[in-house]
């Protein structure tokens, strides 16, 4: 089944120039005072910098507004939000770690605090921060690369708990709940679909695709005959912004919404990513495809169809519902 892919442009936002100043750490400069600005004050204990010469704004994502700071130690990668509190960084963090500690794929490399001056935290106005390293990015690179990374992350990231993450975090701006599991289609059904599905009716009273996806989930089972399905680390947003290559031109994947999953889940973001024929071809020889593969591409396509739909509105719902139609006709639901 195709999707009709939506618009892309709705992923995309203009971002405020940030006024670019030059700090230096005053010698009688108390620490108190210092806690007015969370960020400068890790930058200059945790991060031993002793002058942060410039800020300078960095174009991405629609969320948050990021930032690199230049100091004469290191540089770092400072994303902001004004109206969300410190739980979606938190989440961000934990997933950079375990992805991190795979040891496979290329992330940034989430700086962890040695005292109570925290690289995550609430800012005094409202709102919050995430201090991470910098990377300076390169010319693109192998989409081979990507893919066989990507699967080396897959392989060696499992979890003995099941499906599910340490923490709730965020898929977008819209929460995503990782409660543990032992049953992928349960978590599958009940956390990815069923959520956004709630969203949408509470939202949009669209209680049409809500129905019709209730009964997928319902009748959805038999996609899954015959698969052995292992609780891998997926970072969970992997579209075309939240993929890049480093100087060397090896893969870096950002913005995660991890959680341990289906691997096959992984691609539903694939129709803004802009995966080819390399990419999959890398990724299946370390992760080889399980029978069923194309009948459920599309019902991973589905839950960010439906979280669009929940963030950028009534462009995305043609998408989603022409995937849940489709299933329906497949399963005779």
């Amino acid at each position: 089944m195709a999707a009709v892919v939506a618009s892309l442009s709705l992923c995309y936002s203009a971002r405020p120039n940030l006024l670019l100043r030059s700090f230096s750490r005053p010698k009688h400069r108390t620490m108190a005072a210092m806690s007015d600005d969370p960020i400068r004050e890790w930058i200059l204990t945790e991060g031993k910098a002793s002058q942060i010469t410039k800020i300078t704004s960095v174009g991405g994502g629609c969320i948050n507004l990021a930032t690199h700071y230049h100091t004469d130690s290191a540089p770092f990668f400072v994303k902001t939000n004004r109206s969300i509190g410190p739980e979606m960084f938190e989440g961000e963090a934990l997933g950079l770690e375990a992805m991190y500690e795979t040891k496979t794929i290329r992330v940034p490399k989430p700086h962890k605090a040695n005292s109570c001056v925290k690289q995550v935290g609430a800012l005094p106005t409202g709102g919050s921060y995430i201090i991470m390293e910098f990377i300076e990015f390169g010319s693109r690179g192998s989409q081979a690369e990507l893919g066989r990374k990507l699967a080396e992350m897959h392989k060696a990231g499992k979890s003995s708990k099941g499906f599910g993450f340490e923490v709730d975090n965020t898929i977008g701006s819209t929460p995503q709940i990782n409660t543990w599991s032992t049953d992928w289609i349960e978590f599958y059904g009940e956390k990815r679909l069923g959520y956004q599905l709630k969203l949408l009716r509470d939202q949009y009273g669209d209680t049409a695709i809500y129905q019709k996806g209730y009964t997928l989930i319902q009748n959805m089972a038999s996609l899954f005959e015959n698969v052995v399905i292992e609780p891998c680390l997926l970072h969970g947003d992997l579209w075309s912004g939240n993929i890049a290559y480093d100087k060397n031109s090896e893969p870096v994947i950002l913005d995660p919404a991890c959680y341990y999953g289906h691997n096959e889940a992984e691609f539903g973001m694939s129709w803004c990513a802009g995966f080819g024929e390399s990419f999959y071809n890398a990724y299946f020889k370390v992760m080889p495809k399980e029978e069923g593969f194309e009948k459920r591409r599309d019902l991973y396509l589905l839950y960010h169809y439906l979280n669009h739909y929940n963030l950028f509105g009534s462009g995305y719902r043609s998408s989603a519902m022409s995937i849940i139609d489709g299933y329906l006709r497949m399963l005779s639901a």
